[in-house]
C-alpha cells in the first residue's frame, strides 16, 4: 500500500511541476473530560501518506522530483504508555516517505524551503456550517503565510486527482460495498425480529468488526417519521410493524467508504407500497443516465424531471415549477462523490469520468405521514457507460 501513496504524489506533483506542496493532518480534539473524541484522518492527507495518527505534517517539494519529508509531533512518554504512537520507521513503511523528522523543525524546515520556493499550495480551511472545523489547517496556514510571499489553496487540484479512482482504490471500495451488502442481507432476512432501530444498529456494528471493519459514517436506522430527518443517528426508536425503516449505512474497508440506503417494512400499508414503488423507478431512471461525458448539469435537470414525475404520480405535486413542494419532499442532492470521505469531492466536474465513484440516492420524505424512503446504491462510471457496485442488494420493500 506505501506504494500506492506514493504514486498519489507522483500524480499530483505532475501536475504542478516544480510546485512546493505543505499538508498537515488533523489534530486530535476533545471529547469530554480528558478524554479525546475518536480520530479520523484528513482524507487528502491520508490518501498522501497514509499516516492515521493526530498532529503530522507533510512537505512534498516538486522541485526535488517530489521529495517527501514527513513531521511527526512530539509524543510524551506517558502519552504512548497509554495511548501508543507510530514511530518514525512505521510511517516511513507505510508512507515511503524519502524522511521522517520531528516537528522542532518544521517552521526552519519551511524557511529553507523558502529560498527556492516564494509560493507554497496548502489546503485551506474550509466553511464546515454548523461545524466547528479541526483547527489543524487554520493554524498551518498561518505559518505558511508569515513565510512565504503566497499561499495557493490546492483541495480543487487534489479532488481532480481522487475523483478518478485508480484500481487499488476500485478494489477497496468494492470489499466495503460487499460487507456492507453482506450486513443487510442479514439484518433483511432478520427484519421481523427487531423491536426497536438500536437492535438493527447493532447487527450491522457486530457484523463489520467481526470482519475487523468499522461505520464509514454515523449510522442511520429511521423508523417511521424518524426517517423524515434526512441525518437522524439517534437510532434510538421502535420499529412498529406497519411502518417503514430506513437503513443509511456503509463499511469502511482499509480506508474507502460505501453508503448505501434501503427501506424495509414487515407489514407495508398501500401508501407505503407505493411511495417505495415511486422512488424504486425513480432510482433506476436516474442510474440509467450516467455514463462518461455526461454533462453533470445535465444530469442535474433530468434528475428534477424524473423526481417530479414520482411527486405527481404520489400526489404530491401539482406545479412542477413549484419548488419550494418540491423541495419540501426531495430536500437533498442525488448524488455525490464515494471514496476515502464518505462525501468525497469531484473537483466540480463538467462531464462524469470513467472511474469516477458516486452515489445515486432518490428519496420522498412525507413527514405528514410519517413516510420516508431512500434508496442508495453506488455506482461506478466505466469507459462504456456505468457499473451499479451495490446492484446484487435486492432494493425491495
Amino acid at each position: 500500500m506505501q506504494q500506492f501513496h506514493k504514486q498519489n504524489r507522483k500524480r499530483l506533483v505532475h501536475d504542478a511541476q516544480g510546485s512546493l506542496y505543505v499538508i498537515t493532518g488533523y489534530d486530535a480534539m476533545q471529547l469530554s473530560g480528558d478524554m479525546a473524541a475518536p480520530f479520523l484522518q484528513e482524507s487528502n492527507f491520508w490518501w498522501l501518506c497514509g499516516v492515521e495518527e493526530p498532529g503530522w505534517k507533510l512537505i512534498i517539494d516538486g522541485a526535488r522530483k517530489g521529495h517527501t519529508t514527513l513531521f511527526h509531533p512530539e509524543i510524551s512518554e506517558v502519552k504512548q504508555i497509554f495511548d501508543g504512537a507510530v514511530d518514525a520507521a512505521a510511517a516511513a513503511q507505510i508512507s515511503h516517505a524519502d524522511e521522517v523528522l520531528s516537528i522542532d523543525v518544521f517552521e526552519d524546515t519551511l524557511r529553507q524551503l523558502r529560498r527556492t520556493h516564494t509560493v507554497v499550495r496548502t489546503l485551506k480551511p474550509r466553511e464546515m456550517g454548523e461545524f466547528i472545523a479541526n483547527p489543524a489547517q487554520a493554524e498551518a496556514l498561518k505559518t505558511l503565510e508569515r513565510i512565504f510571499v503566497s499561499v495557493e489553496d490546492c483541495s480543487r487540484s487534489i479532488a481532480e486527482l481522487r475523483a478518478i479512482k485508480q484500481p487499488e482504490e476500485t478494489r477497496r471500495l468494492r470489499a466495503a460495498i460487499k460487507l456492507t451488502i453482506d450486513a443487510f442481507s442479514v439484518v433483511r432476512k432478520n427484519l421481523e425480529g427487531y423491536k426497536h432501530e438500536h437492535e438493527i444498529e447493532a447487527d450491522f456494528t457486530q457484523l463489520f468488526r467481526r470482519k475487523g471493519s468499522k461505520h464509514a459514517y454515523a449510522p442511520i436506522v429511521a423508523a417511521g417519521e424518524n426517517a423524515c430527518t434526512l441525518h437522524y443517528d439517534l437510532n434510538a426508536g421502535r420499529f412498529p410493524r406497519r411502518q417503514a425503516v430506513l437503513i443509511d449505512i456503509g463499511a469502511r474497508v482499509e480506508g474507502y467508504s460505501a453508503d448505501i440506503t434501503r427501506t424495509y417494512c414487515v407489514n407495508p400499508t398501500k401508501r407505503m407500497v407505493a411511495v417505495h414503488a415511486a422512488v424504486e423507478r425513480a432510482h433506476n431512471r436516474c442510474i440509467e443516465l450516467l455514463g462518461p461525458d455526461v454533462s453533470t448539469r445535465e444530469y442535474s435537470v433530468q434528475v428534477d424531471e424524473i423526481m417530479k414525475d414520482a411527486l405527481q404520480e404520489l400526489g404530491l405535486l401539482q406545479d412542477r415549477l413549484d419548488q419550494v413542494t418540491y423541495r419540501r419532499y426531495f430536500p437533498h442532492a442525488i448524488s455525490h462523490g464515494l471514496g476515502v470521505d464518505t462525501h468525497d469531492a469531484l473537483g466540480s466536474p463538467q462531464y462524469f469520468r470513467p472511474g469516477m465513484i458516486l452515489t445515486v440516492e432518490p428519496g420522498i420524505y412525507i413527514p405528514e405521514e410519517a413516510i420516508g424512503v431512500r434508496i442508495e446504491d453506488d455506482i461506478l462510471i466505466t469507459p462504456t457507460g456505468h457499473e451499479n457496485l451495490s446492484a446484487s442488494l435486492s432494493t425491495k420493500l
